[in-house]
């Protein structure tokens, strides 16, 4: 017997099946910018002197994880020149791939989570120990990745390491800085102030620390993104701080507790990911464009005339908004300090300001959205025959 097809099965036929790529940011040990899972490969933009003519190289190669998880992110080993990348695999979210720059060579790490939960974190690579540390649902867990460039045969576990004082509902915001981990927004805490877990004694400060900018006023206390920028030798020192509404970009300096407040990224995306080398700060937004604000440390008045620019060697070789992306605030710094709330999600219902912005979700509805209203559209068109 011939049977009517239901509303909710000619929509389930109508929806579209492509699979979304996930691309994360970071550096290689001599601050050559890479881009991973962008519009399907992997690009070395060389460094910064180069972004702005020619094209990126590819280096995509066997090995590498299909860039298709919720909020991939990707870190810079620097003593072993080696890049980690979290969630870079939907099919197998606790595994953590490692490349190594300098042979250009892929391997996958297996990892058992215990209680520790892949799909909700943020998280930092400790400089020093080459140790993650992640907050996922109000814990702290540990992940030693000892001086790996390669997987090892063995998993490696994430470990518990206490409860976090500051309540099961704080999305984190992390960063690193002097082997201490800074929390920003964290609920009760006075803007301009970050709550402190020092690494290597395992504390959490009782008390937070202030940073205030010259003229007294604060960073705000909100949701955003932080990345921390490198040094030549020795431990970071400084770490910046973009709200989700993308207003300003503050960089807060740990030596000196002060704070920078720098111009705002052109496109306000809270779901832009961040990574700094040593003297700038770059941005992939979710339609895969890339920009970067230069830097220059222990250098204010140097920075206040600082403007954002494009990455046009990427751009070159991959155009914004020609692969759909779903990049997101982990950290994995998602810093892109990675979480599927990681490093900074924004909230569900925040959109871009920004006319690049628009413009692109303007693109999208008329390439897939008006594709998939036109499929619809037929559906009930065929569906109308059977009433």
């Amino acid at each position: 017997m011939f049977r009517v097809p239901t509303i909710v099965s000619l929509l389930l036929l109508a929806l579209p099946t492509t699979v979304f790529s996930s691309p994360c940011v970071t550096f290689d040990a001599t601050f050559n910018l890479l881009v991973f899972g962008l519009n399907g490969k992997d690009w070395n933009a060389g460094t910064q002197d180069t972004w702005s003519s020619g094209s990126a190289a590819d280096i995509t190669t066997s090995g590498r994880p299909p860039f298709d998880g919720e909020n991939t992110t990707c870190y810079l080993a620097q003593f072993f020149n080696t890049v980690y990348v979290m969630n870079g695999d939907a099919a197998n979210p606790s595994s953590v791939h490692i490349y190594d720059a300098g042979t250009k060579s892929w391997s996958t790490q297996s990892v058992t989570t215990g209680s520790f939960d892949p799909s909700s974190f943020n998280t930092i690579l400790d400089h020093d120990t080459n140790v993650f540390y992640a907050l996922s649902h109000g814990e702290l867990f540990f992940l030693d990745m000892g001086g790996l460039k390669a997987a090892n045969s063995s998993a490696l576990s994430w470990t518990d390491v206490s409860k976090s004082p500051y309540g099961d509902s704080y999305q984190p915001v992390m960063a690193l800085a002097q082997n201490h981990i800074h929390f920003l927004n964290v609920p009760d805490t006075p803007a301009g102030d970050a709550q402190i877990f020092v690494i290597h004694f395992s504390f959490f400060q009782p008390e937070p620390q202030a940073y205030p900018l010259p003229d007294g006023s604060a960073f705000p206390a909100t949701h955003g993104q932080a990345t921390s920028f490198f040094q030549e030798n020795g431990v970071q020192q400084e770490f910046a701080f973009i709200p989700d509404d993308g207003s300003a970009t503050y960089v807060i300096n740990v030596e000196t507790n002060t704070t920078q407040s720098l111009p705002g990224p052109s496109t306000k995306d809270p779901k832009a990911q961040y990574a700094a080398g040593i003297t700038s700060l770059v941005q992939i937004d979710s339609t895969g464009a890339l920009s970067f604000l230069p830097y220059k440390q222990d250098d204010a008045s140097t920075n206040a005339k600082a403007a954002w620019a494009k990455v046009a060697n990427v751009a070159a070789v991959a155009p914004p908004g020609a692969a759909s992306s779903k990049s997101g605030s982990a950290g994995t710094s998602a810093s892109r300090t990675g979480s599927t709330s990681p490093s900074g999600t924004g909230s569900p219902s925040s959109k871009s300001t920004s006319g690049d912005q628009s413009t692109n979700d303007a693109m999208s509805l008329s390439g897939r959205g008006m594709n998939t209203l036109m499929v619809l559209a037929g559906v009930f068109s065929i569906f109308a025959c059977f009433l």
